[in-house]
């Protein structure tokens, strides 16, 4: 792809789409030039408000706009599949919000979509793409606290939220563990890669959601990850990394973080923060930006957010959804057989 601006297409325009389109914005190389909803009221208004030429009120008028070079879907997870398999389908390249689907048979699809049709498709794990969380990466696999014994992390919000509420809602995959429990599940494979053993449990909602989540992650090498999600409790959202020699925390916000702090046995301990380029810590720029670098490039996916990585994330989710025994409508029995 040329050196010219990338065009940007918005698949939805809830408060997942505004957000990342105010970092677009803010991006001199980045043009948002379509949105799409089901309501055209709605797209028109986002339209309006972000200065987007085209407004459409379906979904196959975005995906099939050959001005459009990819298209970020920001619709509820239950969608996903059927949004961003649209536009690959259409010849779009897609950024797909996390969850990338509701369970790993959809996003194994997805994957074959893009492949078939040669087209870049990520999932919008913003956390992998943070340049914080890569520094950490980095000194984890440099060694820096040894062989790596145990990961923390935990993400909870208080609530409560009502059975109407979407995160108490099976119709759109409701529950602690796909929108917030992902991020932890995300952050200890980015460290340790998919773990070989599963062990969890969880509280249900009357519904048949889970209101809160715990698993513990085991690897062959001996390594542990305790992981935990909540939605009727605010918790720390913290993480931590132990090693052999020494220990990575993480403060409050660990899948954004503007800082974190290394421990290495018989030294002091040393902060590590964001530079004044790395935007506010809630930006969700980096991962555009990749997504740039990579159409740019003319890979069809991300060195950052590999495809191989969600389809495992994707795994251990269902596995964790087959042990606490929560499914949603229309999912077959051996969906989440593992």
């Amino acid at each position: 792809m040329a050196e010219r601006g990338v065009r940007w297409g918005i698949l939805a325009t809830g408060g997942i789409a505004a957000a990342f389109a105010a970092d677009l914005v803010d991006l001199p190389d980045a043009e948002i030039v379509a949105v799409a909803s089901r309501r055209r009221e709605s797209a028109e208004a986002f339209a309006e408000r972000f200065g987007v030429a085209r407004a459409y009120g379906d979904w196959e008028s975005l995906a099939a706009d050959e001005g459009v070079d990819v298209v970020y879907v920001a619709t509820p997870h239950t969608a996903h599949r059927a949004a961003a398999g649209l536009c690959l389908e259409a010849g779009r390249n897609v950024l797909c919000e996390k969850p990338f689907t509701l369970n790993l048979r959809e996003a194994e699809e997805l994957v074959a979509l893009a492949r078939e049709h040669g087209r870049f498709l990520m999932e919008a794990m913003w956390m992998y793409c943070n340049p914080l969380v890569r520094r950490l990466k980095a000194l984890v696999e440099a060694g820096a606290i040894g062989e790596v014994r145990s990961v923390h992390a935990d993400f909870g919000l208080a609530g409560p939220f009502p059975p109407a509420h979407r995160l108490r809602d099976p119709a759109l995959g409701g529950g602690a563990l796909l929108d917030l429990g992902v991020y932890p599940v995300s952050f200890a494979q980015l460290l340790l890669g998919e773990p070989d053993g599963i062990a969890a449990s969880a509280v249900l909602s009357p519904e048949g959601v889970d209101l809160q989540t715990g698993a513990v992650l085991s690897w062959e090498s001996g390594a542990l990850a305790s992981v935990h999600c909540s939605i009727t409790g605010g918790t720390a959202v913290t993480a931590s990394v132990t090693g052999s020699r020494g220990r990575i925390d993480v403060p409050a916000g660990f899948f954004h973080p503007d800082r974190f702090v290394l421990h290495r046995d018989g030294r002091e301990p040393e902060e590590f923060t964001a530079g004044p380029a790395d935007g506010p810590r809630t930006s969700l720029r980096h991962e555009a930006r990749e997504v740039m670098r990579a159409l740019r490039a003319g890979e069809k996916e991300s060195p950052l957010v590999p495809l191989e990585g969600t389809l495992a994330v994707m795994r251990t989710l269902d596995a964790v959804r087959e042990r606490i025994g929560v499914r949603y409508p229309g999912e077959a029995g051996a969906v989440l057989a593992r």
